[in-house]
């Protein structure tokens, strides 16, 4: 019997080791998301700082590290000061800081069921100096201050839950800050696209740009030839029928496409593809757009979407009127003391503020406070628009309506702050309470009044692309035959412009020849290519900055740069000219003796912490990425009578007062000279008289 059951034993352990089990957990992956905030400094006895990160939908996290880079006070004490950390309002760490002078990092493991999609990490700090007797200095003074550092970051460690056939589950991969930032996002069109198709590739590009959160990552546009994947890829196939890979082609029933285009997921080996194709360009430039709008990518849960002239396929767009709500839920400030909370305020990128903006802001706070020194204070990034001292009578329901310095420039994007003086009649003791307290209303508002920009350079890029959030009749002229660099450079462009565009409802053409000079005069003109691919780089010579020599094998020097025969001919740039066909709009060149070169000028224009070097209207990049800014025209405004009529007025109560004081000025140089006429005419009397 014992012999029986050793054998059955030995039977089993050799049916385990000669079929190992298939199933197998996958491999754990890493992403580390960088905080957007720069680096901060916070002032004050007690201190909050908000910090945004997001989740995957995609993701079975397993585990969440926030790496946390600050640095305090020299002068504060180590072991009264202390730092909490809280996610989505829940407390969950606390520690005193290192005993160090410098930065310091703590690395602190967050619990996975405080974790939802969009995070809110707070970071609060008690400040604390010490004196000679022990006591603690709990008066505020420029010495208590808490830096985060901009290294600050979080780490996920997880597994990749697998694509779904839908539509949704692609693009939520496809979009996914994973997948861009490891380049497994790919966009393929055909090896020699049409125009259509160049649009058709471009629109979806620019869909995906717009929800990119990062600043350094891309989606590159391939041709079809380099459609070979890698394991988890995800690449958004976008060509007509007839230029689809065979594979691709197989997957689609070429009788369906008769009168629409089609959407189809197709998944094989652990490589993810959605094809979108159709016989002809105008329904392929209208499935782009479908692929290029979040909301109905988000809203499909199914294998395949069929798209006709019918379609609707626009984004949403707010009309707010200018009205900025600061915050969509009460904002609860807690503790005594300094306390500061901040709103984000973002313009549409195509216009600039302009005189007469307001803020208006709805509170109410605890009745407990020391009322001689409370009080709200507002700023617009750091310059104060004013403050209001604290009531008890009014503390269930307070206003503050400010009106903006005139002249403030708040750029595209600004933040409002709100910075609550909660003092307590006690300040003895330690004050990192959850009292006193203050609520920000939603009805809090800011009021923008703003006009579009109108300056042609690249401070103003490349919003002058841009009208009400979109595309603004852009035409592009490229050659007629693409090669990498060609694609490597249209991302570049298409990358930041989709980035600024909000939605999918504007004209992008792509030409492969000089277009009519109807399209040249009524559209925005981006040129792209060298003088011997594109014919259109040669005529627009005498109209460019760096120009071309006569045989246009380099570029020359001018009064802004002495260029070196052999150095002009390894260099690219790009150029924002006033367009020779419409004195009133402005066209961008994109060029070098090559297409390399073409491409080198390119990387200075694809991300906002690149463009923002720039000040002029050209760039000069060489093959060892040395790049250069310069200015060469004198009126910067795209449309000179526009900008002649906003200066007058601006001005426009200035010459108001001048003309008041002309008129007041004449009306006393007419009384004076009425004066003395009449006093000589009485004079004439008298001598008259006497004789």
């Amino acid at each position: 019997m014992n012999n029986l059951v050793n054998v059955c034993l030995v039977l089993f352990l050799l049916l385990i080791f000669s079929n190992p089990t298939t199933v197998k957990a996958a491999d754990n992956q890493t992403y580390t998301q960088q905080f957007q905030n720069s680096i901060t400094t916070l002032s004050g006895k007690s201190v909050e700082s908000n910090m945004y990160f997001t989740k995957m939908d995609y993701w079975d996290v397993k585990k969440l590290t926030f790496n946390f880079n600050y640095q305090v006070s020299q002068l504060a004490n180590r072991n009264a000061s202390d730092i909490t950390v809280s996610l989505n309002g829940v407390k969950f760490y606390s520690f005193r800081p290192g005993n160090k002078t410098g930065f310091q990092t703590q690395k602190i493991d967050v619990p996975l069921k405080l974790l939802s999609g969009s995070n809110k990490l707070t970071i609060n700090g008690q400040i604390l100096d010490q004196m000679d007797n022990k006591n603690y200095q709990l008066q505020q003074t420029p010495a208590n201050w808490l830096t985060i550092g901009d290294g600050s970051n979080v780490n996920f460690e997880y597994q990749l839950k697998e694509a779904e056939n839908t539509l949704s589950s692609f693009y939520a991969h496809f979009s996914g800050q994973d997948t861009i930032a490891y380049q497994r996002s790919k966009i393929i069109t055909a090896d020699k696209p049409s125009s259509d198709e160049s649009t058709a590739s471009m629109i979806a590009l620019s869909g995906e740009s717009r929800i990119i959160t990062t600043e350094n990552d891309q989606i590159p546009v391939l041709q079809a030839k380099h459609i070979d994947a890698k394991k988890n890829d995800y690449m958004l196939v976008i060509a007509k029928y007839s230029s689809l890979p065979r594979d691709l082609q197989k997957q689609i029933d070429p009788n369906s496409l008769n009168d629409r285009a089609i959407i189809k997921t197709y998944y094989t080996d652990n490589k993810y593809y959605l094809i979108v194709t159709a016989k002809t360009g105008s329904l392929l430039k209208k499935a782009a757009r479908f692929v290029a709008n979040e909301e109905l990518m988000k809203e499909t849960n199914k294998s395949s979407e069929d798209v006709d002239e019918s379609t609707d396929t626009y984004t949403s767009s707010l009309h707010d009127n200018g009205t900025h709500f600061l915050t969509t839920t009460p904002d609860q400030i807690q503790g005594a003391g300094h306390r500061e909370t901040s709103y984000l305020v973002q313009l549409p990128n195509d216009r600039s503020n302009a005189d007469g903006s307001q803020v208006s802001l709805h509170f109410n706070y605890s009745k407990n406070l020391n009322f001689n020194r409370s009080l709200v204070t507002i700023y617009i990034n750091n310059t104060v628009v004013g403050s209001k001292k604290l009531t008890k009578v009014k503390a269930n329901k307070d206003t503050l309506t400010l009106k903006l310095p005139r002249g403030l420039s708040l750029g595209s994007s600004f933040t409002v702050r709100v910075a609550f003086d909660l003092e307590m009649k006690d300040q003895d003791t330690s004050d990192d309470s959850n009292t006193p307290w203050a609520f920000v209303d939603p009805s809090s508002k800011m009021l923008v009044k703003s006009e579009r920009s109108n300056d042609l350079l690249f401070t103003n890029y490349p919003t002058m692309f841009i009208s009400n959030e979109t595309y603004n009749d852009i035409a592009v002229v490229t050659p007629k035959d693409l090669d990498e660099n060609d694609f490597k450079s249209l991302t570049n462009i298409f990358n930041l412009i989709g980035n600024f565009a909000k939605s999918n409802t504007g004209t992008i053409k792509f030409y492969n020849e000089v277009p009519s000079k109807n399209v040249l005069k009524n559209s925005n003109v981006i040129v792209l290519g060298t003088p011997s691919n594109n014919q259109m780089i040669k005529s627009l010579n005498p109209n460019l900055y760096f120009k071309y020599s006569k045989n246009y094998n380099r570029i020359v020097s001018n009064e802004k740069l002495s260029i070196e025969k052999d150095y002009g001919k390894q260099i690219g740039t790009a150029q924002l000219i006033r367009s020779p066909y419409n004195d009133k709009r402005g066209m961008l060149v994109v060029t070098g003796v090559n297409s390399l070169d073409t491409y080198i000028a390119s990387t200075q224009i694809n991300f906002q912490k690149n463009i923002q070097q720039f000040t002029g209207d050209a760039i000069v990049v060489d093959m060892n990425n040395a790049h250069y800014g310069y200015r060469f025209k004198k009126n910067k405004a795209i449309d000179k009578s526009l900008e002649n009529k906003r200066t007058f007025s601006k001005n426009s109560q200035l010459i108001i007062y001048l003309g008041l004081a002309i008129i007041v000025i004449l009306l006393i140089v007419l009384a004076v000279i009425l004066t003395v006429r009449k006093q000589a005419r009485l004079n004439g009397g008298k001598k008259d008289e006497k004789q």
